[in-house]
């Protein structure tokens, strides 16, 4: 059993968490009154209304750049509009542009207005977290 910390004990030192390189994209839509943020994937998530809409990653590949949250039948319609976005590696459900784009500062700005004025192309309802039953435990 752990011991409580001395009452006159100076407080433990916590590890710094990482500043992501990214978060500027994001700063737009966290004007808005309804702007939400959240932590996921290590990243920095944006919700509007209650909707996912880009995740801001600065992490290594294939998790570095911005991921726009929305569903494969919107996918055609978005890539007409912002072609050099790719269908993301891992989350195939969700679309991606890579920081190494070349045009990654302006599409990364581009995303976000679209996000703001809350474009039907994206935004996906977030799974609601699963509750765990009372006495329910992992099998050792």
């Amino acid at each position: 059993m752990p011991r409580p910390p001395a009452p006159f004990a100076p407080p433990t030192r916590q590890a710094a968490s990482r500043q992501n390189s990214l978060a500027w994209v994001l700063e737009p839509l966290a004007r808005d009154a309804n702007y939400a943020h959240r932590r996921m994937f290590g990243s920095d998530a944006a919700y509007l209304d209650g909707l996912l809409y880009l995740i801001a990653s600065d992490r290594e590949d294939p998790w570095s750049g911005v991921l726009v949250c929305t569903s494969k039948e919107r996918h055609a319609a978005l890539l007409a509009d912002v072609p050099n976005l790719l269908q993301h590696p891992v989350l195939g459900k969700w679309l991606y542009l890579p920081q190494e784009d070349e045009d990654f500062e302006s599409t990364a700005a581009r995303l976000a207005e679209l996000a703001l004025a809350r474009d039907p192309r994206l935004g996906v309802a977030p799974r609601p977290k699963a509750r765990r039953r009372k006495g329910w435990r992992e099998e050792d």
